[in-house]
């Protein structure tokens, strides 16, 4: 059996580079370990207890909601305008600059198509008009698109919370000064890359030029911005901090789901939009977070239970366990090479927290280092890989090939990658 099981294990890497639902490959793989077990309805129970689980479900349901309305109050895009306006006055720095912007976004709306096609859109013609190579804009934006690992209600730190039994702001001041120097890391290296190649300055094809005159009328000098509806987005982030226990300003610890919905009464209250639309929105947010995000993990979950009925998570931590070297390359640079493969850290960072994560003690590691790696990892992968979302948005905005966008954007991350491994202790 442990053999089917490996070959099953290769099966779903394959299946999951050639983008096939991942989901349905999860599930099935999941499903047939737990048929060569003899046992395969403990598929369905894993999948029936994923569905009703009491962090995931009500965290990253309410994130989801919350992001809608964001998007319906327009309260996303006043925080994008914010944020981008002022970046303009400073040439030279643009692209450092739009990275971070990029990563600020993405820490407080935390999908990183949605983060790409919102940022992208304002910042990677701007960046084009002023002379940057197009292949560069839309590598600088693509480049911040994994602030989201510093979200509290982002599904991975909600899962490495659970399985570390803390709350997610432990999760999220643990994993932050890492995802801090992995951002910087990223901006400085695609500077470097820009000056080095001169891709920072003197492009103006005809067909893509953009003078002093229409660049004020593209929407950004024309857009109002509202500094209440540019607030909004991060109020539900600094609740979480503020209440903390940590800070401990809030005489009860503020949960997640708290947070959004003070954010979610804030949006419509000062977007002074109908609240039947509001509503709509939420729902519309909790049905996609439950199918797109939740869906994800809870075939994972049946994925790790058949991995654990075959043997093979007990031959993994063996083999972890002789080796810390092993260990720290399988949950840095796995998850990243799956990321880099499929478009998604998903799929590889879920099965690896799911199954090794909660052994760390075993191997003389901390839970929340080990899940954090993993984390990280898998969104760096993600970042630097031409077949993801929000690198086809990114590329389509720049009228470039998603490949020019990894060329540019490797190096940085591959060195992040690195660091992080490193880091694990």
């Amino acid at each position: 059996m442990f053999y089917a099981g490996i070959l099953i294990i290769v099966l779903v890497a394959v299946a999951i580079v050639k983008r096939i639902e991942v989901r349905l490959v999860l599930f099935s793989a999941g499903l047939l370990m737990c048929l060569f077990a003899g046992d395969p309805l403990r598929a369905i129970d894993a999948f029936t207890s994923g569905m009703v689980h009491g962090t995931l479900v009500p965290y990253i349901c309410t994130v989801m909601g919350f992001a809608y309305v964001l998007k319906i109050t327009e309260c996303d895009a006043h925080l994008v305008h914010f944020l981008t306006k002022p970046m303009t006055k400073f040439n030279k720095g643009l692209i450092p600059a739009t990275v971070i912007v990029t990563f600020l976004v993405n820490t407080a709306l935390t999908s990183a198509a949605g983060v790409a096609a919102a940022v992208g859109a304002i910042l990677i013609p701007i960046l084009i008009a002023v002379g940057v190579k197009p292949a560069m804009a839309a590598a600088a934006v693509m480049a911040g698109t994994f602030g989201s690992d510093l979200n509290p209600g982002y599904a991975h730190i909600v899962v490495v919370a659970g399985i570390a039994d803390v709350g997610v702001m432990d999760v999220v001041a643990a994993i932050a000064p890492r995802v801090i120097i992995c951002a910087l890391i990223g901006a400085v290296s695609l500077t470097i890359i820009a000056f080095a190649g001169k891709e920072y300055k003197g492009h103006v094809p005809d067909a893509l030029k953009i003078t002093e005159d229409s660049l004020a009328g593209d929407g950004l000098s024309d857009f109002k911005v509202n500094p209440l509806k540019a607030i909004v987005p991060i109020v539900p982030l600094v609740l979480l901090i503020l209440g903390s226990s940590m800070v401990g300003l809030s005489p009860k610890e503020i949960t997640v789901p708290q947070a959004m919905f003070a954010g979610i009464f804030l949006a419509g209250l000062v977007a002074l939009k109908n609240p039947q639309e509001v509503s709509k929105a939420f729902f519309s947010g909790i049905g996609s977070a439950y199918g797109d995000v939740i869906g994800i993990i809870v075939a994972a979950g049946v994925f790790t239970t058949g991995m654990e009925m075959i043997g093979l998570t007990e031959a993994l931590i063996s083999a972890m366990e002789r080796s810390e070297a092993v260990l720290k390359v399988a949950s840095s640079f796995g998850p990243m090479l799956i990321a880099f493969l499929c478009g998604s850290g998903d799929a590889a960072t879920m099965a690896f927290n799911n199954t090794i994560t909660p052994n760390a003690a075993q191997f003389g590691l901390d839970t929340i280092s080990l899940g954090n790696t993993a984390l990280v990892a898998g969104s760096l992968g993600r970042t630097m890989s031409p077949v993801a979302g929000a690198a086809i948005i990114c590329a389509s905005l720049a009228k470039v090939n998603p490949l020019e966008i990894t060329k540019r954007n490797a190096i940085g991350m591959l060195i992040a990658v690195a660091f992080v491994m490193f880091t694990l202790r």
